[in-house]
């Protein structure tokens, strides 16, 4: 238990993280922490984490306390702004340092060498802490200084040669989507380390690469990657709703509906479309039809007017009834409204400073005990600095000296 905080009832509560993170992943990871306890100190620079620069912004107002993103991927953390370039700021640090179970960061490879931070040394100050290096390549080795973007993150270690038509350019996933991947994967690992130094009583180094996180990930990745490395045979980009009867993506009246493998099963196909006419033509029941480009365009013209004509939720409904394997594409707005997600309580109401009240996503999963909370809003920029030093047991001045030296004052 965290004796300055108190007991949360949760299942972390008697952890400390000292986040040195910034931008998506490595705080997703510590976030995820925090929902379910932890006090996660976030360490900023003087001019705060930049994903705080980034929108969607309240109002369209570019604001550092306005960032949806910054909002998300901080809840339930304190702030504290260090200039870690300063001696008063390098002293801080070690005091927070000293009351840490887990330290985790993402600067460039050496950086934390040069601050005068590497292994060695907090595990001097802490014996009992892990230091968790996030980067883009690992530590060491031939891309070590290596920049990586989402784009290049998911054309290099992910599923992006498969993504798109057949005929054009591979594509990647929509927004963030990669990063917020390898901050879930961080936070196993975070957990892993926790596990490891209750176990152990001591604390471990781990250097965790973004770009590792995507070759053993979820998305098809290291199923491909197995196949190639057996049979030499690529995955290729399909062409959509080019090819199956259906497979893809259709429009229809409010949007689109995604179809998977569910030609593979055309008695299925036959009981949503409630068997017309057209679909009973033999030739749409031979299973080498779906290898025929001028069947499959024929059927899928067929096909095309069937979905037009209803709502995806309506082309939904007749796919589960049928035990057709299909999905609308909900919008954001889509979900937001969505009686699922109203009917099972994931949206969560969080009061903050500067946006008032906030409606966002809540609880990824559901514990008996223990579980998630929102105990309070992504935090101001340095909003509990004196707060978190005066816990790690600094002085007045010592106080004093760290926050002048962040706001460039005396180093």
């Amino acid at each position: 238990m965290n004796p300055e905080t108190g007991s949360t009832g949760q299942a972390l509560d008697d952890v400390v993280v000292l986040d040195l993170t910034h931008h998506i992943a490595g705080p997703y990871a510590t976030k995820l922490l925090a929902d379910f306890g932890a006090d996660v100190i976030k360490v900023e620079r003087p001019e705060g984490d930049i994903s705080r620069r980034f929108g969607p912004f309240q109002g369209d107002e570019p604001h550092i306390e306005k960032s949806g993103l910054f909002f998300f991927l901080n809840t339930n953390k304190r702030s504290a702004v260090l200039d870690l370039r300063s001696d008063a700021g390098k002293a801080a640090l070690e005091a927070l340092i000293k009351r840490a179970d887990l330290v985790v960061e993402n600067f460039r490879p050496g950086v934390m060498a040069s601050l005068g931070f590497d292994w060695d040394r907090v595990h001097a100050l802490n014996p009992k802490a892990s230091l968790i290096s996030i980067s883009n390549f690992g530590q060491d080795g031939p891309y070590r200084d290596y920049r990586l973007t989402e784009l290049v993150l998911y054309g290099f270690a992910g599923e992006m040669y498969s993504m798109g038509e057949t005929t054009r350019e591979p594509m990647k996933m929509a927004g963030t989507a990669a990063l917020f991947e390898s901050g879930a994967s961080i936070a196993a690992a975070l957990m892993g380390t926790l596990w490891s130094n209750e176990v152990n009583g001591q604390g471990q180094y781990a250097d965790i690469a973004l770009a590792e996180t995507h070759f053993g990930g979820v998305d098809r990745r290291h199923a491909t990657a197995i196949a190639y490395q057996y049979s030499g045979r690529k995955t290729l980009r399909t062409a959509g709703a080019g090819s199956g009867m259906p497979q893809g993506i259709y429009p229809c009246a409010d949007g689109y509906v995604d179809f998977t493998n569910a030609g593979l099963r055309p008695d299925r196909i036959l009981d949503m479309l409630n068997h017309p006419e057209w679909a009973l033509d033999p030739k749409y029941q031979d299973p080498m039809a779906r290898l025929n480009a001028e069947i499959i365009e024929e059927w899928n013209g067929h096909f095309l007017g069937w979905c037009i004509e209803r709502t995806k939720r309506e082309v939904w409904d007749e796919a589960r009834r049928a035990k057709v394997l299909c999905a609308p594409l909900f919008s954001m707005e889509d979900l937001y409204e969505d009686d699922h997600f109203r009917n099972r309580g994931f949206w969560t109401k969080v009061e903050h400073p500067v946006l008032g009240e906030v409606e966002m996503p809540g609880r990824p999963l559901i514990m008996p005990e223990g579980g998630w909370k929102i105990r309070r809003p992504a935090p101001l920029l340095g909003q509990h600095t004196e707060e978190v030093l005066r816990e790690a047991g600094l002085g007045e001045d010592q106080v004093a000296a760290a926050a002048n030296a962040a706001k460039g004052g005396a180093q």
